[in-house]
């Protein structure tokens, strides 16, 4: 259930969610969590739309645990960009996450890629953590929702499932679409990235 403060508003299309999981839950083997995950997140203020296929990706950072199983799920929901995310924290919750390690093994992991056009909380905010050094973004968490995600185009593990469902979509900021994002990441960001369904 939602909680009754969560804030409302007119359905927004083109919300983008990111599930990833290499560590078993509560609800069975990382596949099995991101099933679970999906029917929680859906609610009469969420609908799934679109679901990518389900691929194995190799553990980013390299050494930090079992490959990953990851998707992205599109959706639409009259919840606000913030209440959709602390809707996903309470999902992470309930399947064991625990925000101890930055970038670690875990059991699932859900993080909102985008909100239709918004930018959140602001352009300054967003340029600043998207424009962090690889060294500084292993160290560091914004203390807030920053939209679209900031390391969105530089993810292979992101970007190969949601070009299955929105090729065409362009980022608000940068001006590219999934497509030419994937492209510009070249063959090594896609490497190791497997499709193996949702099945078995």
């Amino acid at each position: 259930m939602v909680a009754p403060q969560a804030e409302l508003h007119n359905s927004v299309t083109n919300i983008f969610i990111a599930l990833g999981a290499n560590l078993p839950s509560n609800a069975g083997s990382p596949r099995q969590t991101l099933q679970a995950a999906l029917r929680e997140i859906e609610s009469g203020f969420t609908e799934l739309e679109a679901l990518s296929d389900c691929y194995q990706t190799p553990c980013f950072p390299a050494g930090a645990g079992p490959d990953y199983v990851n998707a992205v799920a599109k959706v639409k929901s009259r919840l606000s960009a913030n209440s959709l995310m602390a809707r996903l924290h309470a999902v992470e919750t309930r399947y064991g996450r625990t925000r101890l390690e930055r970038w670690g093994a875990r059991g699932i992991d859900l993080d909102l890629l985008a909100y239709g056009d918004s930018i959140l909380p602001d352009r300054a905010t967003y340029d600043y953590w998207s424009g962090l050094s690889p060294d500084l973004q292993a160290r560091a968490a914004p203390d807030r929702l920053v939209l679209p995600h900031p390391r969105l185009q530089d993810r292979g593990f992101v970007l190969v499932p949601m070009h299955d469902i929105a090729p065409d979509w362009q980022h608000p900021v940068l001006g590219r679409s999934v497509a030419r994002m994937l492209a510009d990441l070249g063959p090594q960001g896609r490497a190791g990235i497997t499709p193996i369904g949702w099945t078995g």
